[in-house]
């Protein structure tokens, strides 16, 4: 089983910057997926930034220029640097992580951590 823990979140005003963590524990020897999500009160869950079993990387429009998602090297635990924060950020996210090789079905979800963004 993977497990997921989140760190990091807080509250900041808008213009700041914060960085997640994501902590990860179990067998990555297949490949493993990984990715950041985050949800809004009212809102759907949205993919926030992903890095896939190859390296690839993707983003949501909105967050493009102002996040970046990284990954160390043993590819266990994954980090989200997030500059130029807008109270539109303001959510819980989440870890998430699958095997499967189109970064879908997110099997493993972390308890998520608070970002909360004033104006």
């Amino acid at each position: 089983q993977v497990q997921l823990v989140e760190s990091g979140g807080g509250s900041v005003q808008a213009g700041g910057s914060l960085r997640l963590s994501c902590a990860s524990s179990g067998y990555f020897g297949v490949g493993i997926c990984m990715a950041w999500f985050r949800q809004a009160p009212g809102k759907e869950r949205e993919r926030v930034a992903s890095i896939d079993t190859e390296g690839r990387i993707s983003y949501e429009s909105s967050i493009w220029g102002r996040f970046t998602v990284s990954q160390d090297n043993a590819k266990n635990n994954l980090y989200l640097q997030m500059n130029s924060l807008e109270p539109e950020d303001t959510a819980k996210y989440y870890c998430a992580a699958t095997y499967s090789t189109t970064c879908t079905n997110f099997d493993y979800w972390g308890q998520g951590t608070r970002v909360t963004v004033s104006s």
